[in-house]
């Protein structure tokens, strides 16, 4: 399973494979599972009563967020996957991102870590059709809204790269005016919706620009490219439903997970021929994928004195343990960076990098857990404090 969940190509699967199943059908029934960080300023139990009975008239998406359009009086069920939040229809082979975890929980039903089940009804008597949503890390969020399009977490969103993306001449001034590296900026939620981090990194590939590269600095030409490339990699995902087996072989995506073993970078092939590695950096805090023969650090990157290149087999690890996109998933709603608040930023990581370690210092260490696993842990707690904020 990718460390990328959530993004924008799956969850278009996601709503598509319920809008399938449920469009112009009434919910008979629905199961739900207390957890007070998925659920969302609701408890479960309401949420079960405010969508029973009702008739599901559309099934809407922008960038992560996704909602059912229900008939009648009441709310409306708004979900974000964070890394792990994941749609299973009963008697159907869920369709895995990148490759299947080794226990998936789909051997029984409901599927582990199951938060609700909405039973659809069937057509000529036929049994309901149930849909599970499950989410193992308690990273995604279940949340009711009245117009979910006019209330957070989708209000506060950007240009939708599939449903919404500007024209270019309204595009160019947004990059022009943010003085950021701009892979940061594609990760900002409220500037462009729905793209993660290998997507980000997928787009600067094919864009020829260095992830650091400053977003102010970009001249016509590369914000040409970049917007582009934006569209043509959202689409591309999307039109093959997320089926990661068939995304191009040009792809960085097909060749960045393979990191060597002992610390050697995974290569690919360049269109003109050239074998090239793939290295891993640091930028904004998030682990990024390059080709430095074609993504060149120019004069608008702080560039490679401040990047910390990583080893494959450290990028491997980070990767693995889904540590990386977490960030992103629980930050990418609140409220947005201004475009000079990296001062503010750097301030606020050392902050909670103190509140981490005074709260590990004060916490009895559990008796045969690895330091690795018990800094993992750590991590996932601060995810999900984020993510309930």
């Amino acid at each position: 399973m990718s460390d990328d969940r959530g993004l924008l190509e799956e969850v278009d699967r996601a709503a598509d494979t319920v809008n399938d199943v449920a469009k112009d059908k009434i919910i008979e029934k629905v199961d739900t599972v207390e957890d007070t960080i998925v659920f969302s300023g609701v408890d479960h139990q309401t949420f079960a009563k405010e969508l029973t009975g009702r008739k599901v008239l559309d099934v809407k998406r922008h960038g992560k967020v996704f909602w059912l359009v229900l008939d009648g009086e009441g709310r409306m069920p708004v979900l974000h996957f964070g890394m792990t939040g994941m749609i299973h229809i009963q008697g159907q082979e869920p369709a895995y991102y990148q490759r299947k975890p080794k226990d998936d929980g789909n051997e029984e039903w409901p599927p582990k870590n199951t938060k609700f089940v909405l039973h659809i009804a069937g057509s000529d008597g036929a049994a309901p059709t149930k849909i599970a949503f499950r989410d193992p890390r308690r990273l995604g969020r279940v949340r009711l809204c009245a117009e979910p399009e006019k209330e957070p977490p989708v209000s506060e969103l950007g240009f939708d790269p599939i449903l919404s993306m500007p024209p270019l001449e309204e595009f160019s001034p947004l990059i022009k005016k943010r003085n950021m590296p701009i892979k940061a900026l594609l990760l900002d939620q409220s500037f462009s919706a729905g793209v993660g981090n290998w997507v980000a990194d997928e787009v600067l590939f094919h864009s020829r620009i260095h992830p650091e590269q400053r977003a102010n600095t970009l001249s016509d030409d590369e914000i040409a490219t970049l917007h582009e490339k934006i569209v043509y990699v959202c689409k591309t995902a999307v039109d093959l439903k997320a089926d990661s087996e068939k995304f191009p072989d040009s792809w960085l995506f097909r060749h960045r997970w393979g990191k060597g073993k002992k610390g050697k970078g995974a290569s690919l092939t360049l269109p003109d021929g050239r074998t090239a590695t793939i290295k891993w950096i640091t930028v904004g805090g998030r682990t990024s994928a390059i080709v430095e023969e074609v993504q060149k650090a120019g004069s608008g990157s702080r560039g490679n004195s401040r990047m910390k290149k990583k080893s494959a087999k450290k990028a491997e690890e980070e990767e693995e343990e889904a540590d990386g996109d977490a960030a992103v998933e629980s930050s990418e709603l609140s409220e947005p960076p201004t475009d000079d608040d990296e001062a503010g930023g750097k301030r606020k990581r050392a902050r909670k990098s103190s509140k981490a370690k005074a709260a590990s210092s004060s916490k009895p260490t559990a008796k045969g857990r690895s330091s690795k696993r018990r800094r993992k842990d750590e991590d996932e707690d601060e995810d999900e404090d984020e993510e309930s904020a």
